[in-house]
């Protein structure tokens, strides 16, 4: 599955500059998403799989495993996720969000029986989140074109071209037996999804237009990613970002 997904986000990564020329004359209303076209056609596919595959697995594993054994895989995987996290603070030289990221590493891996607790979030240390993405931001990359991506979602340009690099930082996939980096992966798919079987019932049930709500929230939290949540009232999307700011 991991080899699978890794490839199909290098496939996308050359659709799109494939794509540059061919969508750039579509008229949208958002300058944001000039290829709101082909994004909406891949956002239904997207919902279709979902609908057929992803999201019954995600409450079957919520019925089946107890709520203390998912909150230990979702603890265990977030503190494999934050070993790319600080390197990419390291990237961005935040010097404190490194430092206390490698605290939640060590804290979580010797304490917290190898990260199943999250006792380092029990002792106030943030947890923080960064991605090659958000790297590429901080030193002032324009996050270009809304692009949804063939199974993973949102993304921008600028984020689909940090995917592998992303996929290749994140430790789980250095596992050598390929079976049980299958398993990390199914693992954090599940993870995810059944962390949001609710809110994306109530986007669909609530938004008039559950495509556009979403591209405007994950645009938006991109933004506040990249600014630590205190981005700029005068933003232009258009401009580049903090650039070590």
């Amino acid at each position: 599955m991991s080899k699978v997904i890794q490839r199909c986000s290098v496939w996308v990564i050359a659709a799109a500059v494939l794509v540059l020329q061919g969508c750039a004359s579509v008229k949208t209303a958002d300058p944001r998403d000039p290829w709101e076209s082909m994004n909406r056609s891949i956002y239904q596919f997207n919902d279709a799989v979902d609908t057929v595959a992803i999201k019954p697995a995600a409450e079957v594993y919520v019925k089946v495993l107890p709520s203390f054994v998912r909150t230990g895989v979702h603890n265990f995987l977030g503190n494999l996720s934050d070993v790319w996290s600080m390197a990419n603070s390291a990237m961005q030289l935040k010097g404190q969000a490194t430092a206390e990221t490698f605290m939640r590493i060590n804290v979580n891996t010797f304490l917290g029986l190898g990260g199943l607790l999250d006792v380092a979030s029990e002792m106030r240390i943030e947890k923080r989140k960064e991605d090659f993405g958000q790297t590429l931001g901080r030193w002032g990359v324009k996050p270009g074109p809304y692009l949804v991506l063939p199974l993973l979602g949102p993304s921008t340009l600028r984020d689909t071209v940090a995917l592998p690099l992303d996929f290749k930082g994140d430790p789980s996939q250095i596992v050598a037996d390929d079976a049980s980096r299958n398993s990390l992966s199914a693992m954090r798919l599940l993870d995810v999804r059944s962390g949001l079987l609710q809110t994306v019932d109530v986007i669909k049930a609530a938004s008039l237009d559950p495509y556009t709500f979403v591209r405007d929230g994950y645009l938006q939290k991109r933004r506040n990613d990249i600014y630590d949540g205190n981005p700029p009232s005068n933003f232009d999307y258009g401009e580049s970002e903090p650039n070590g700011k």
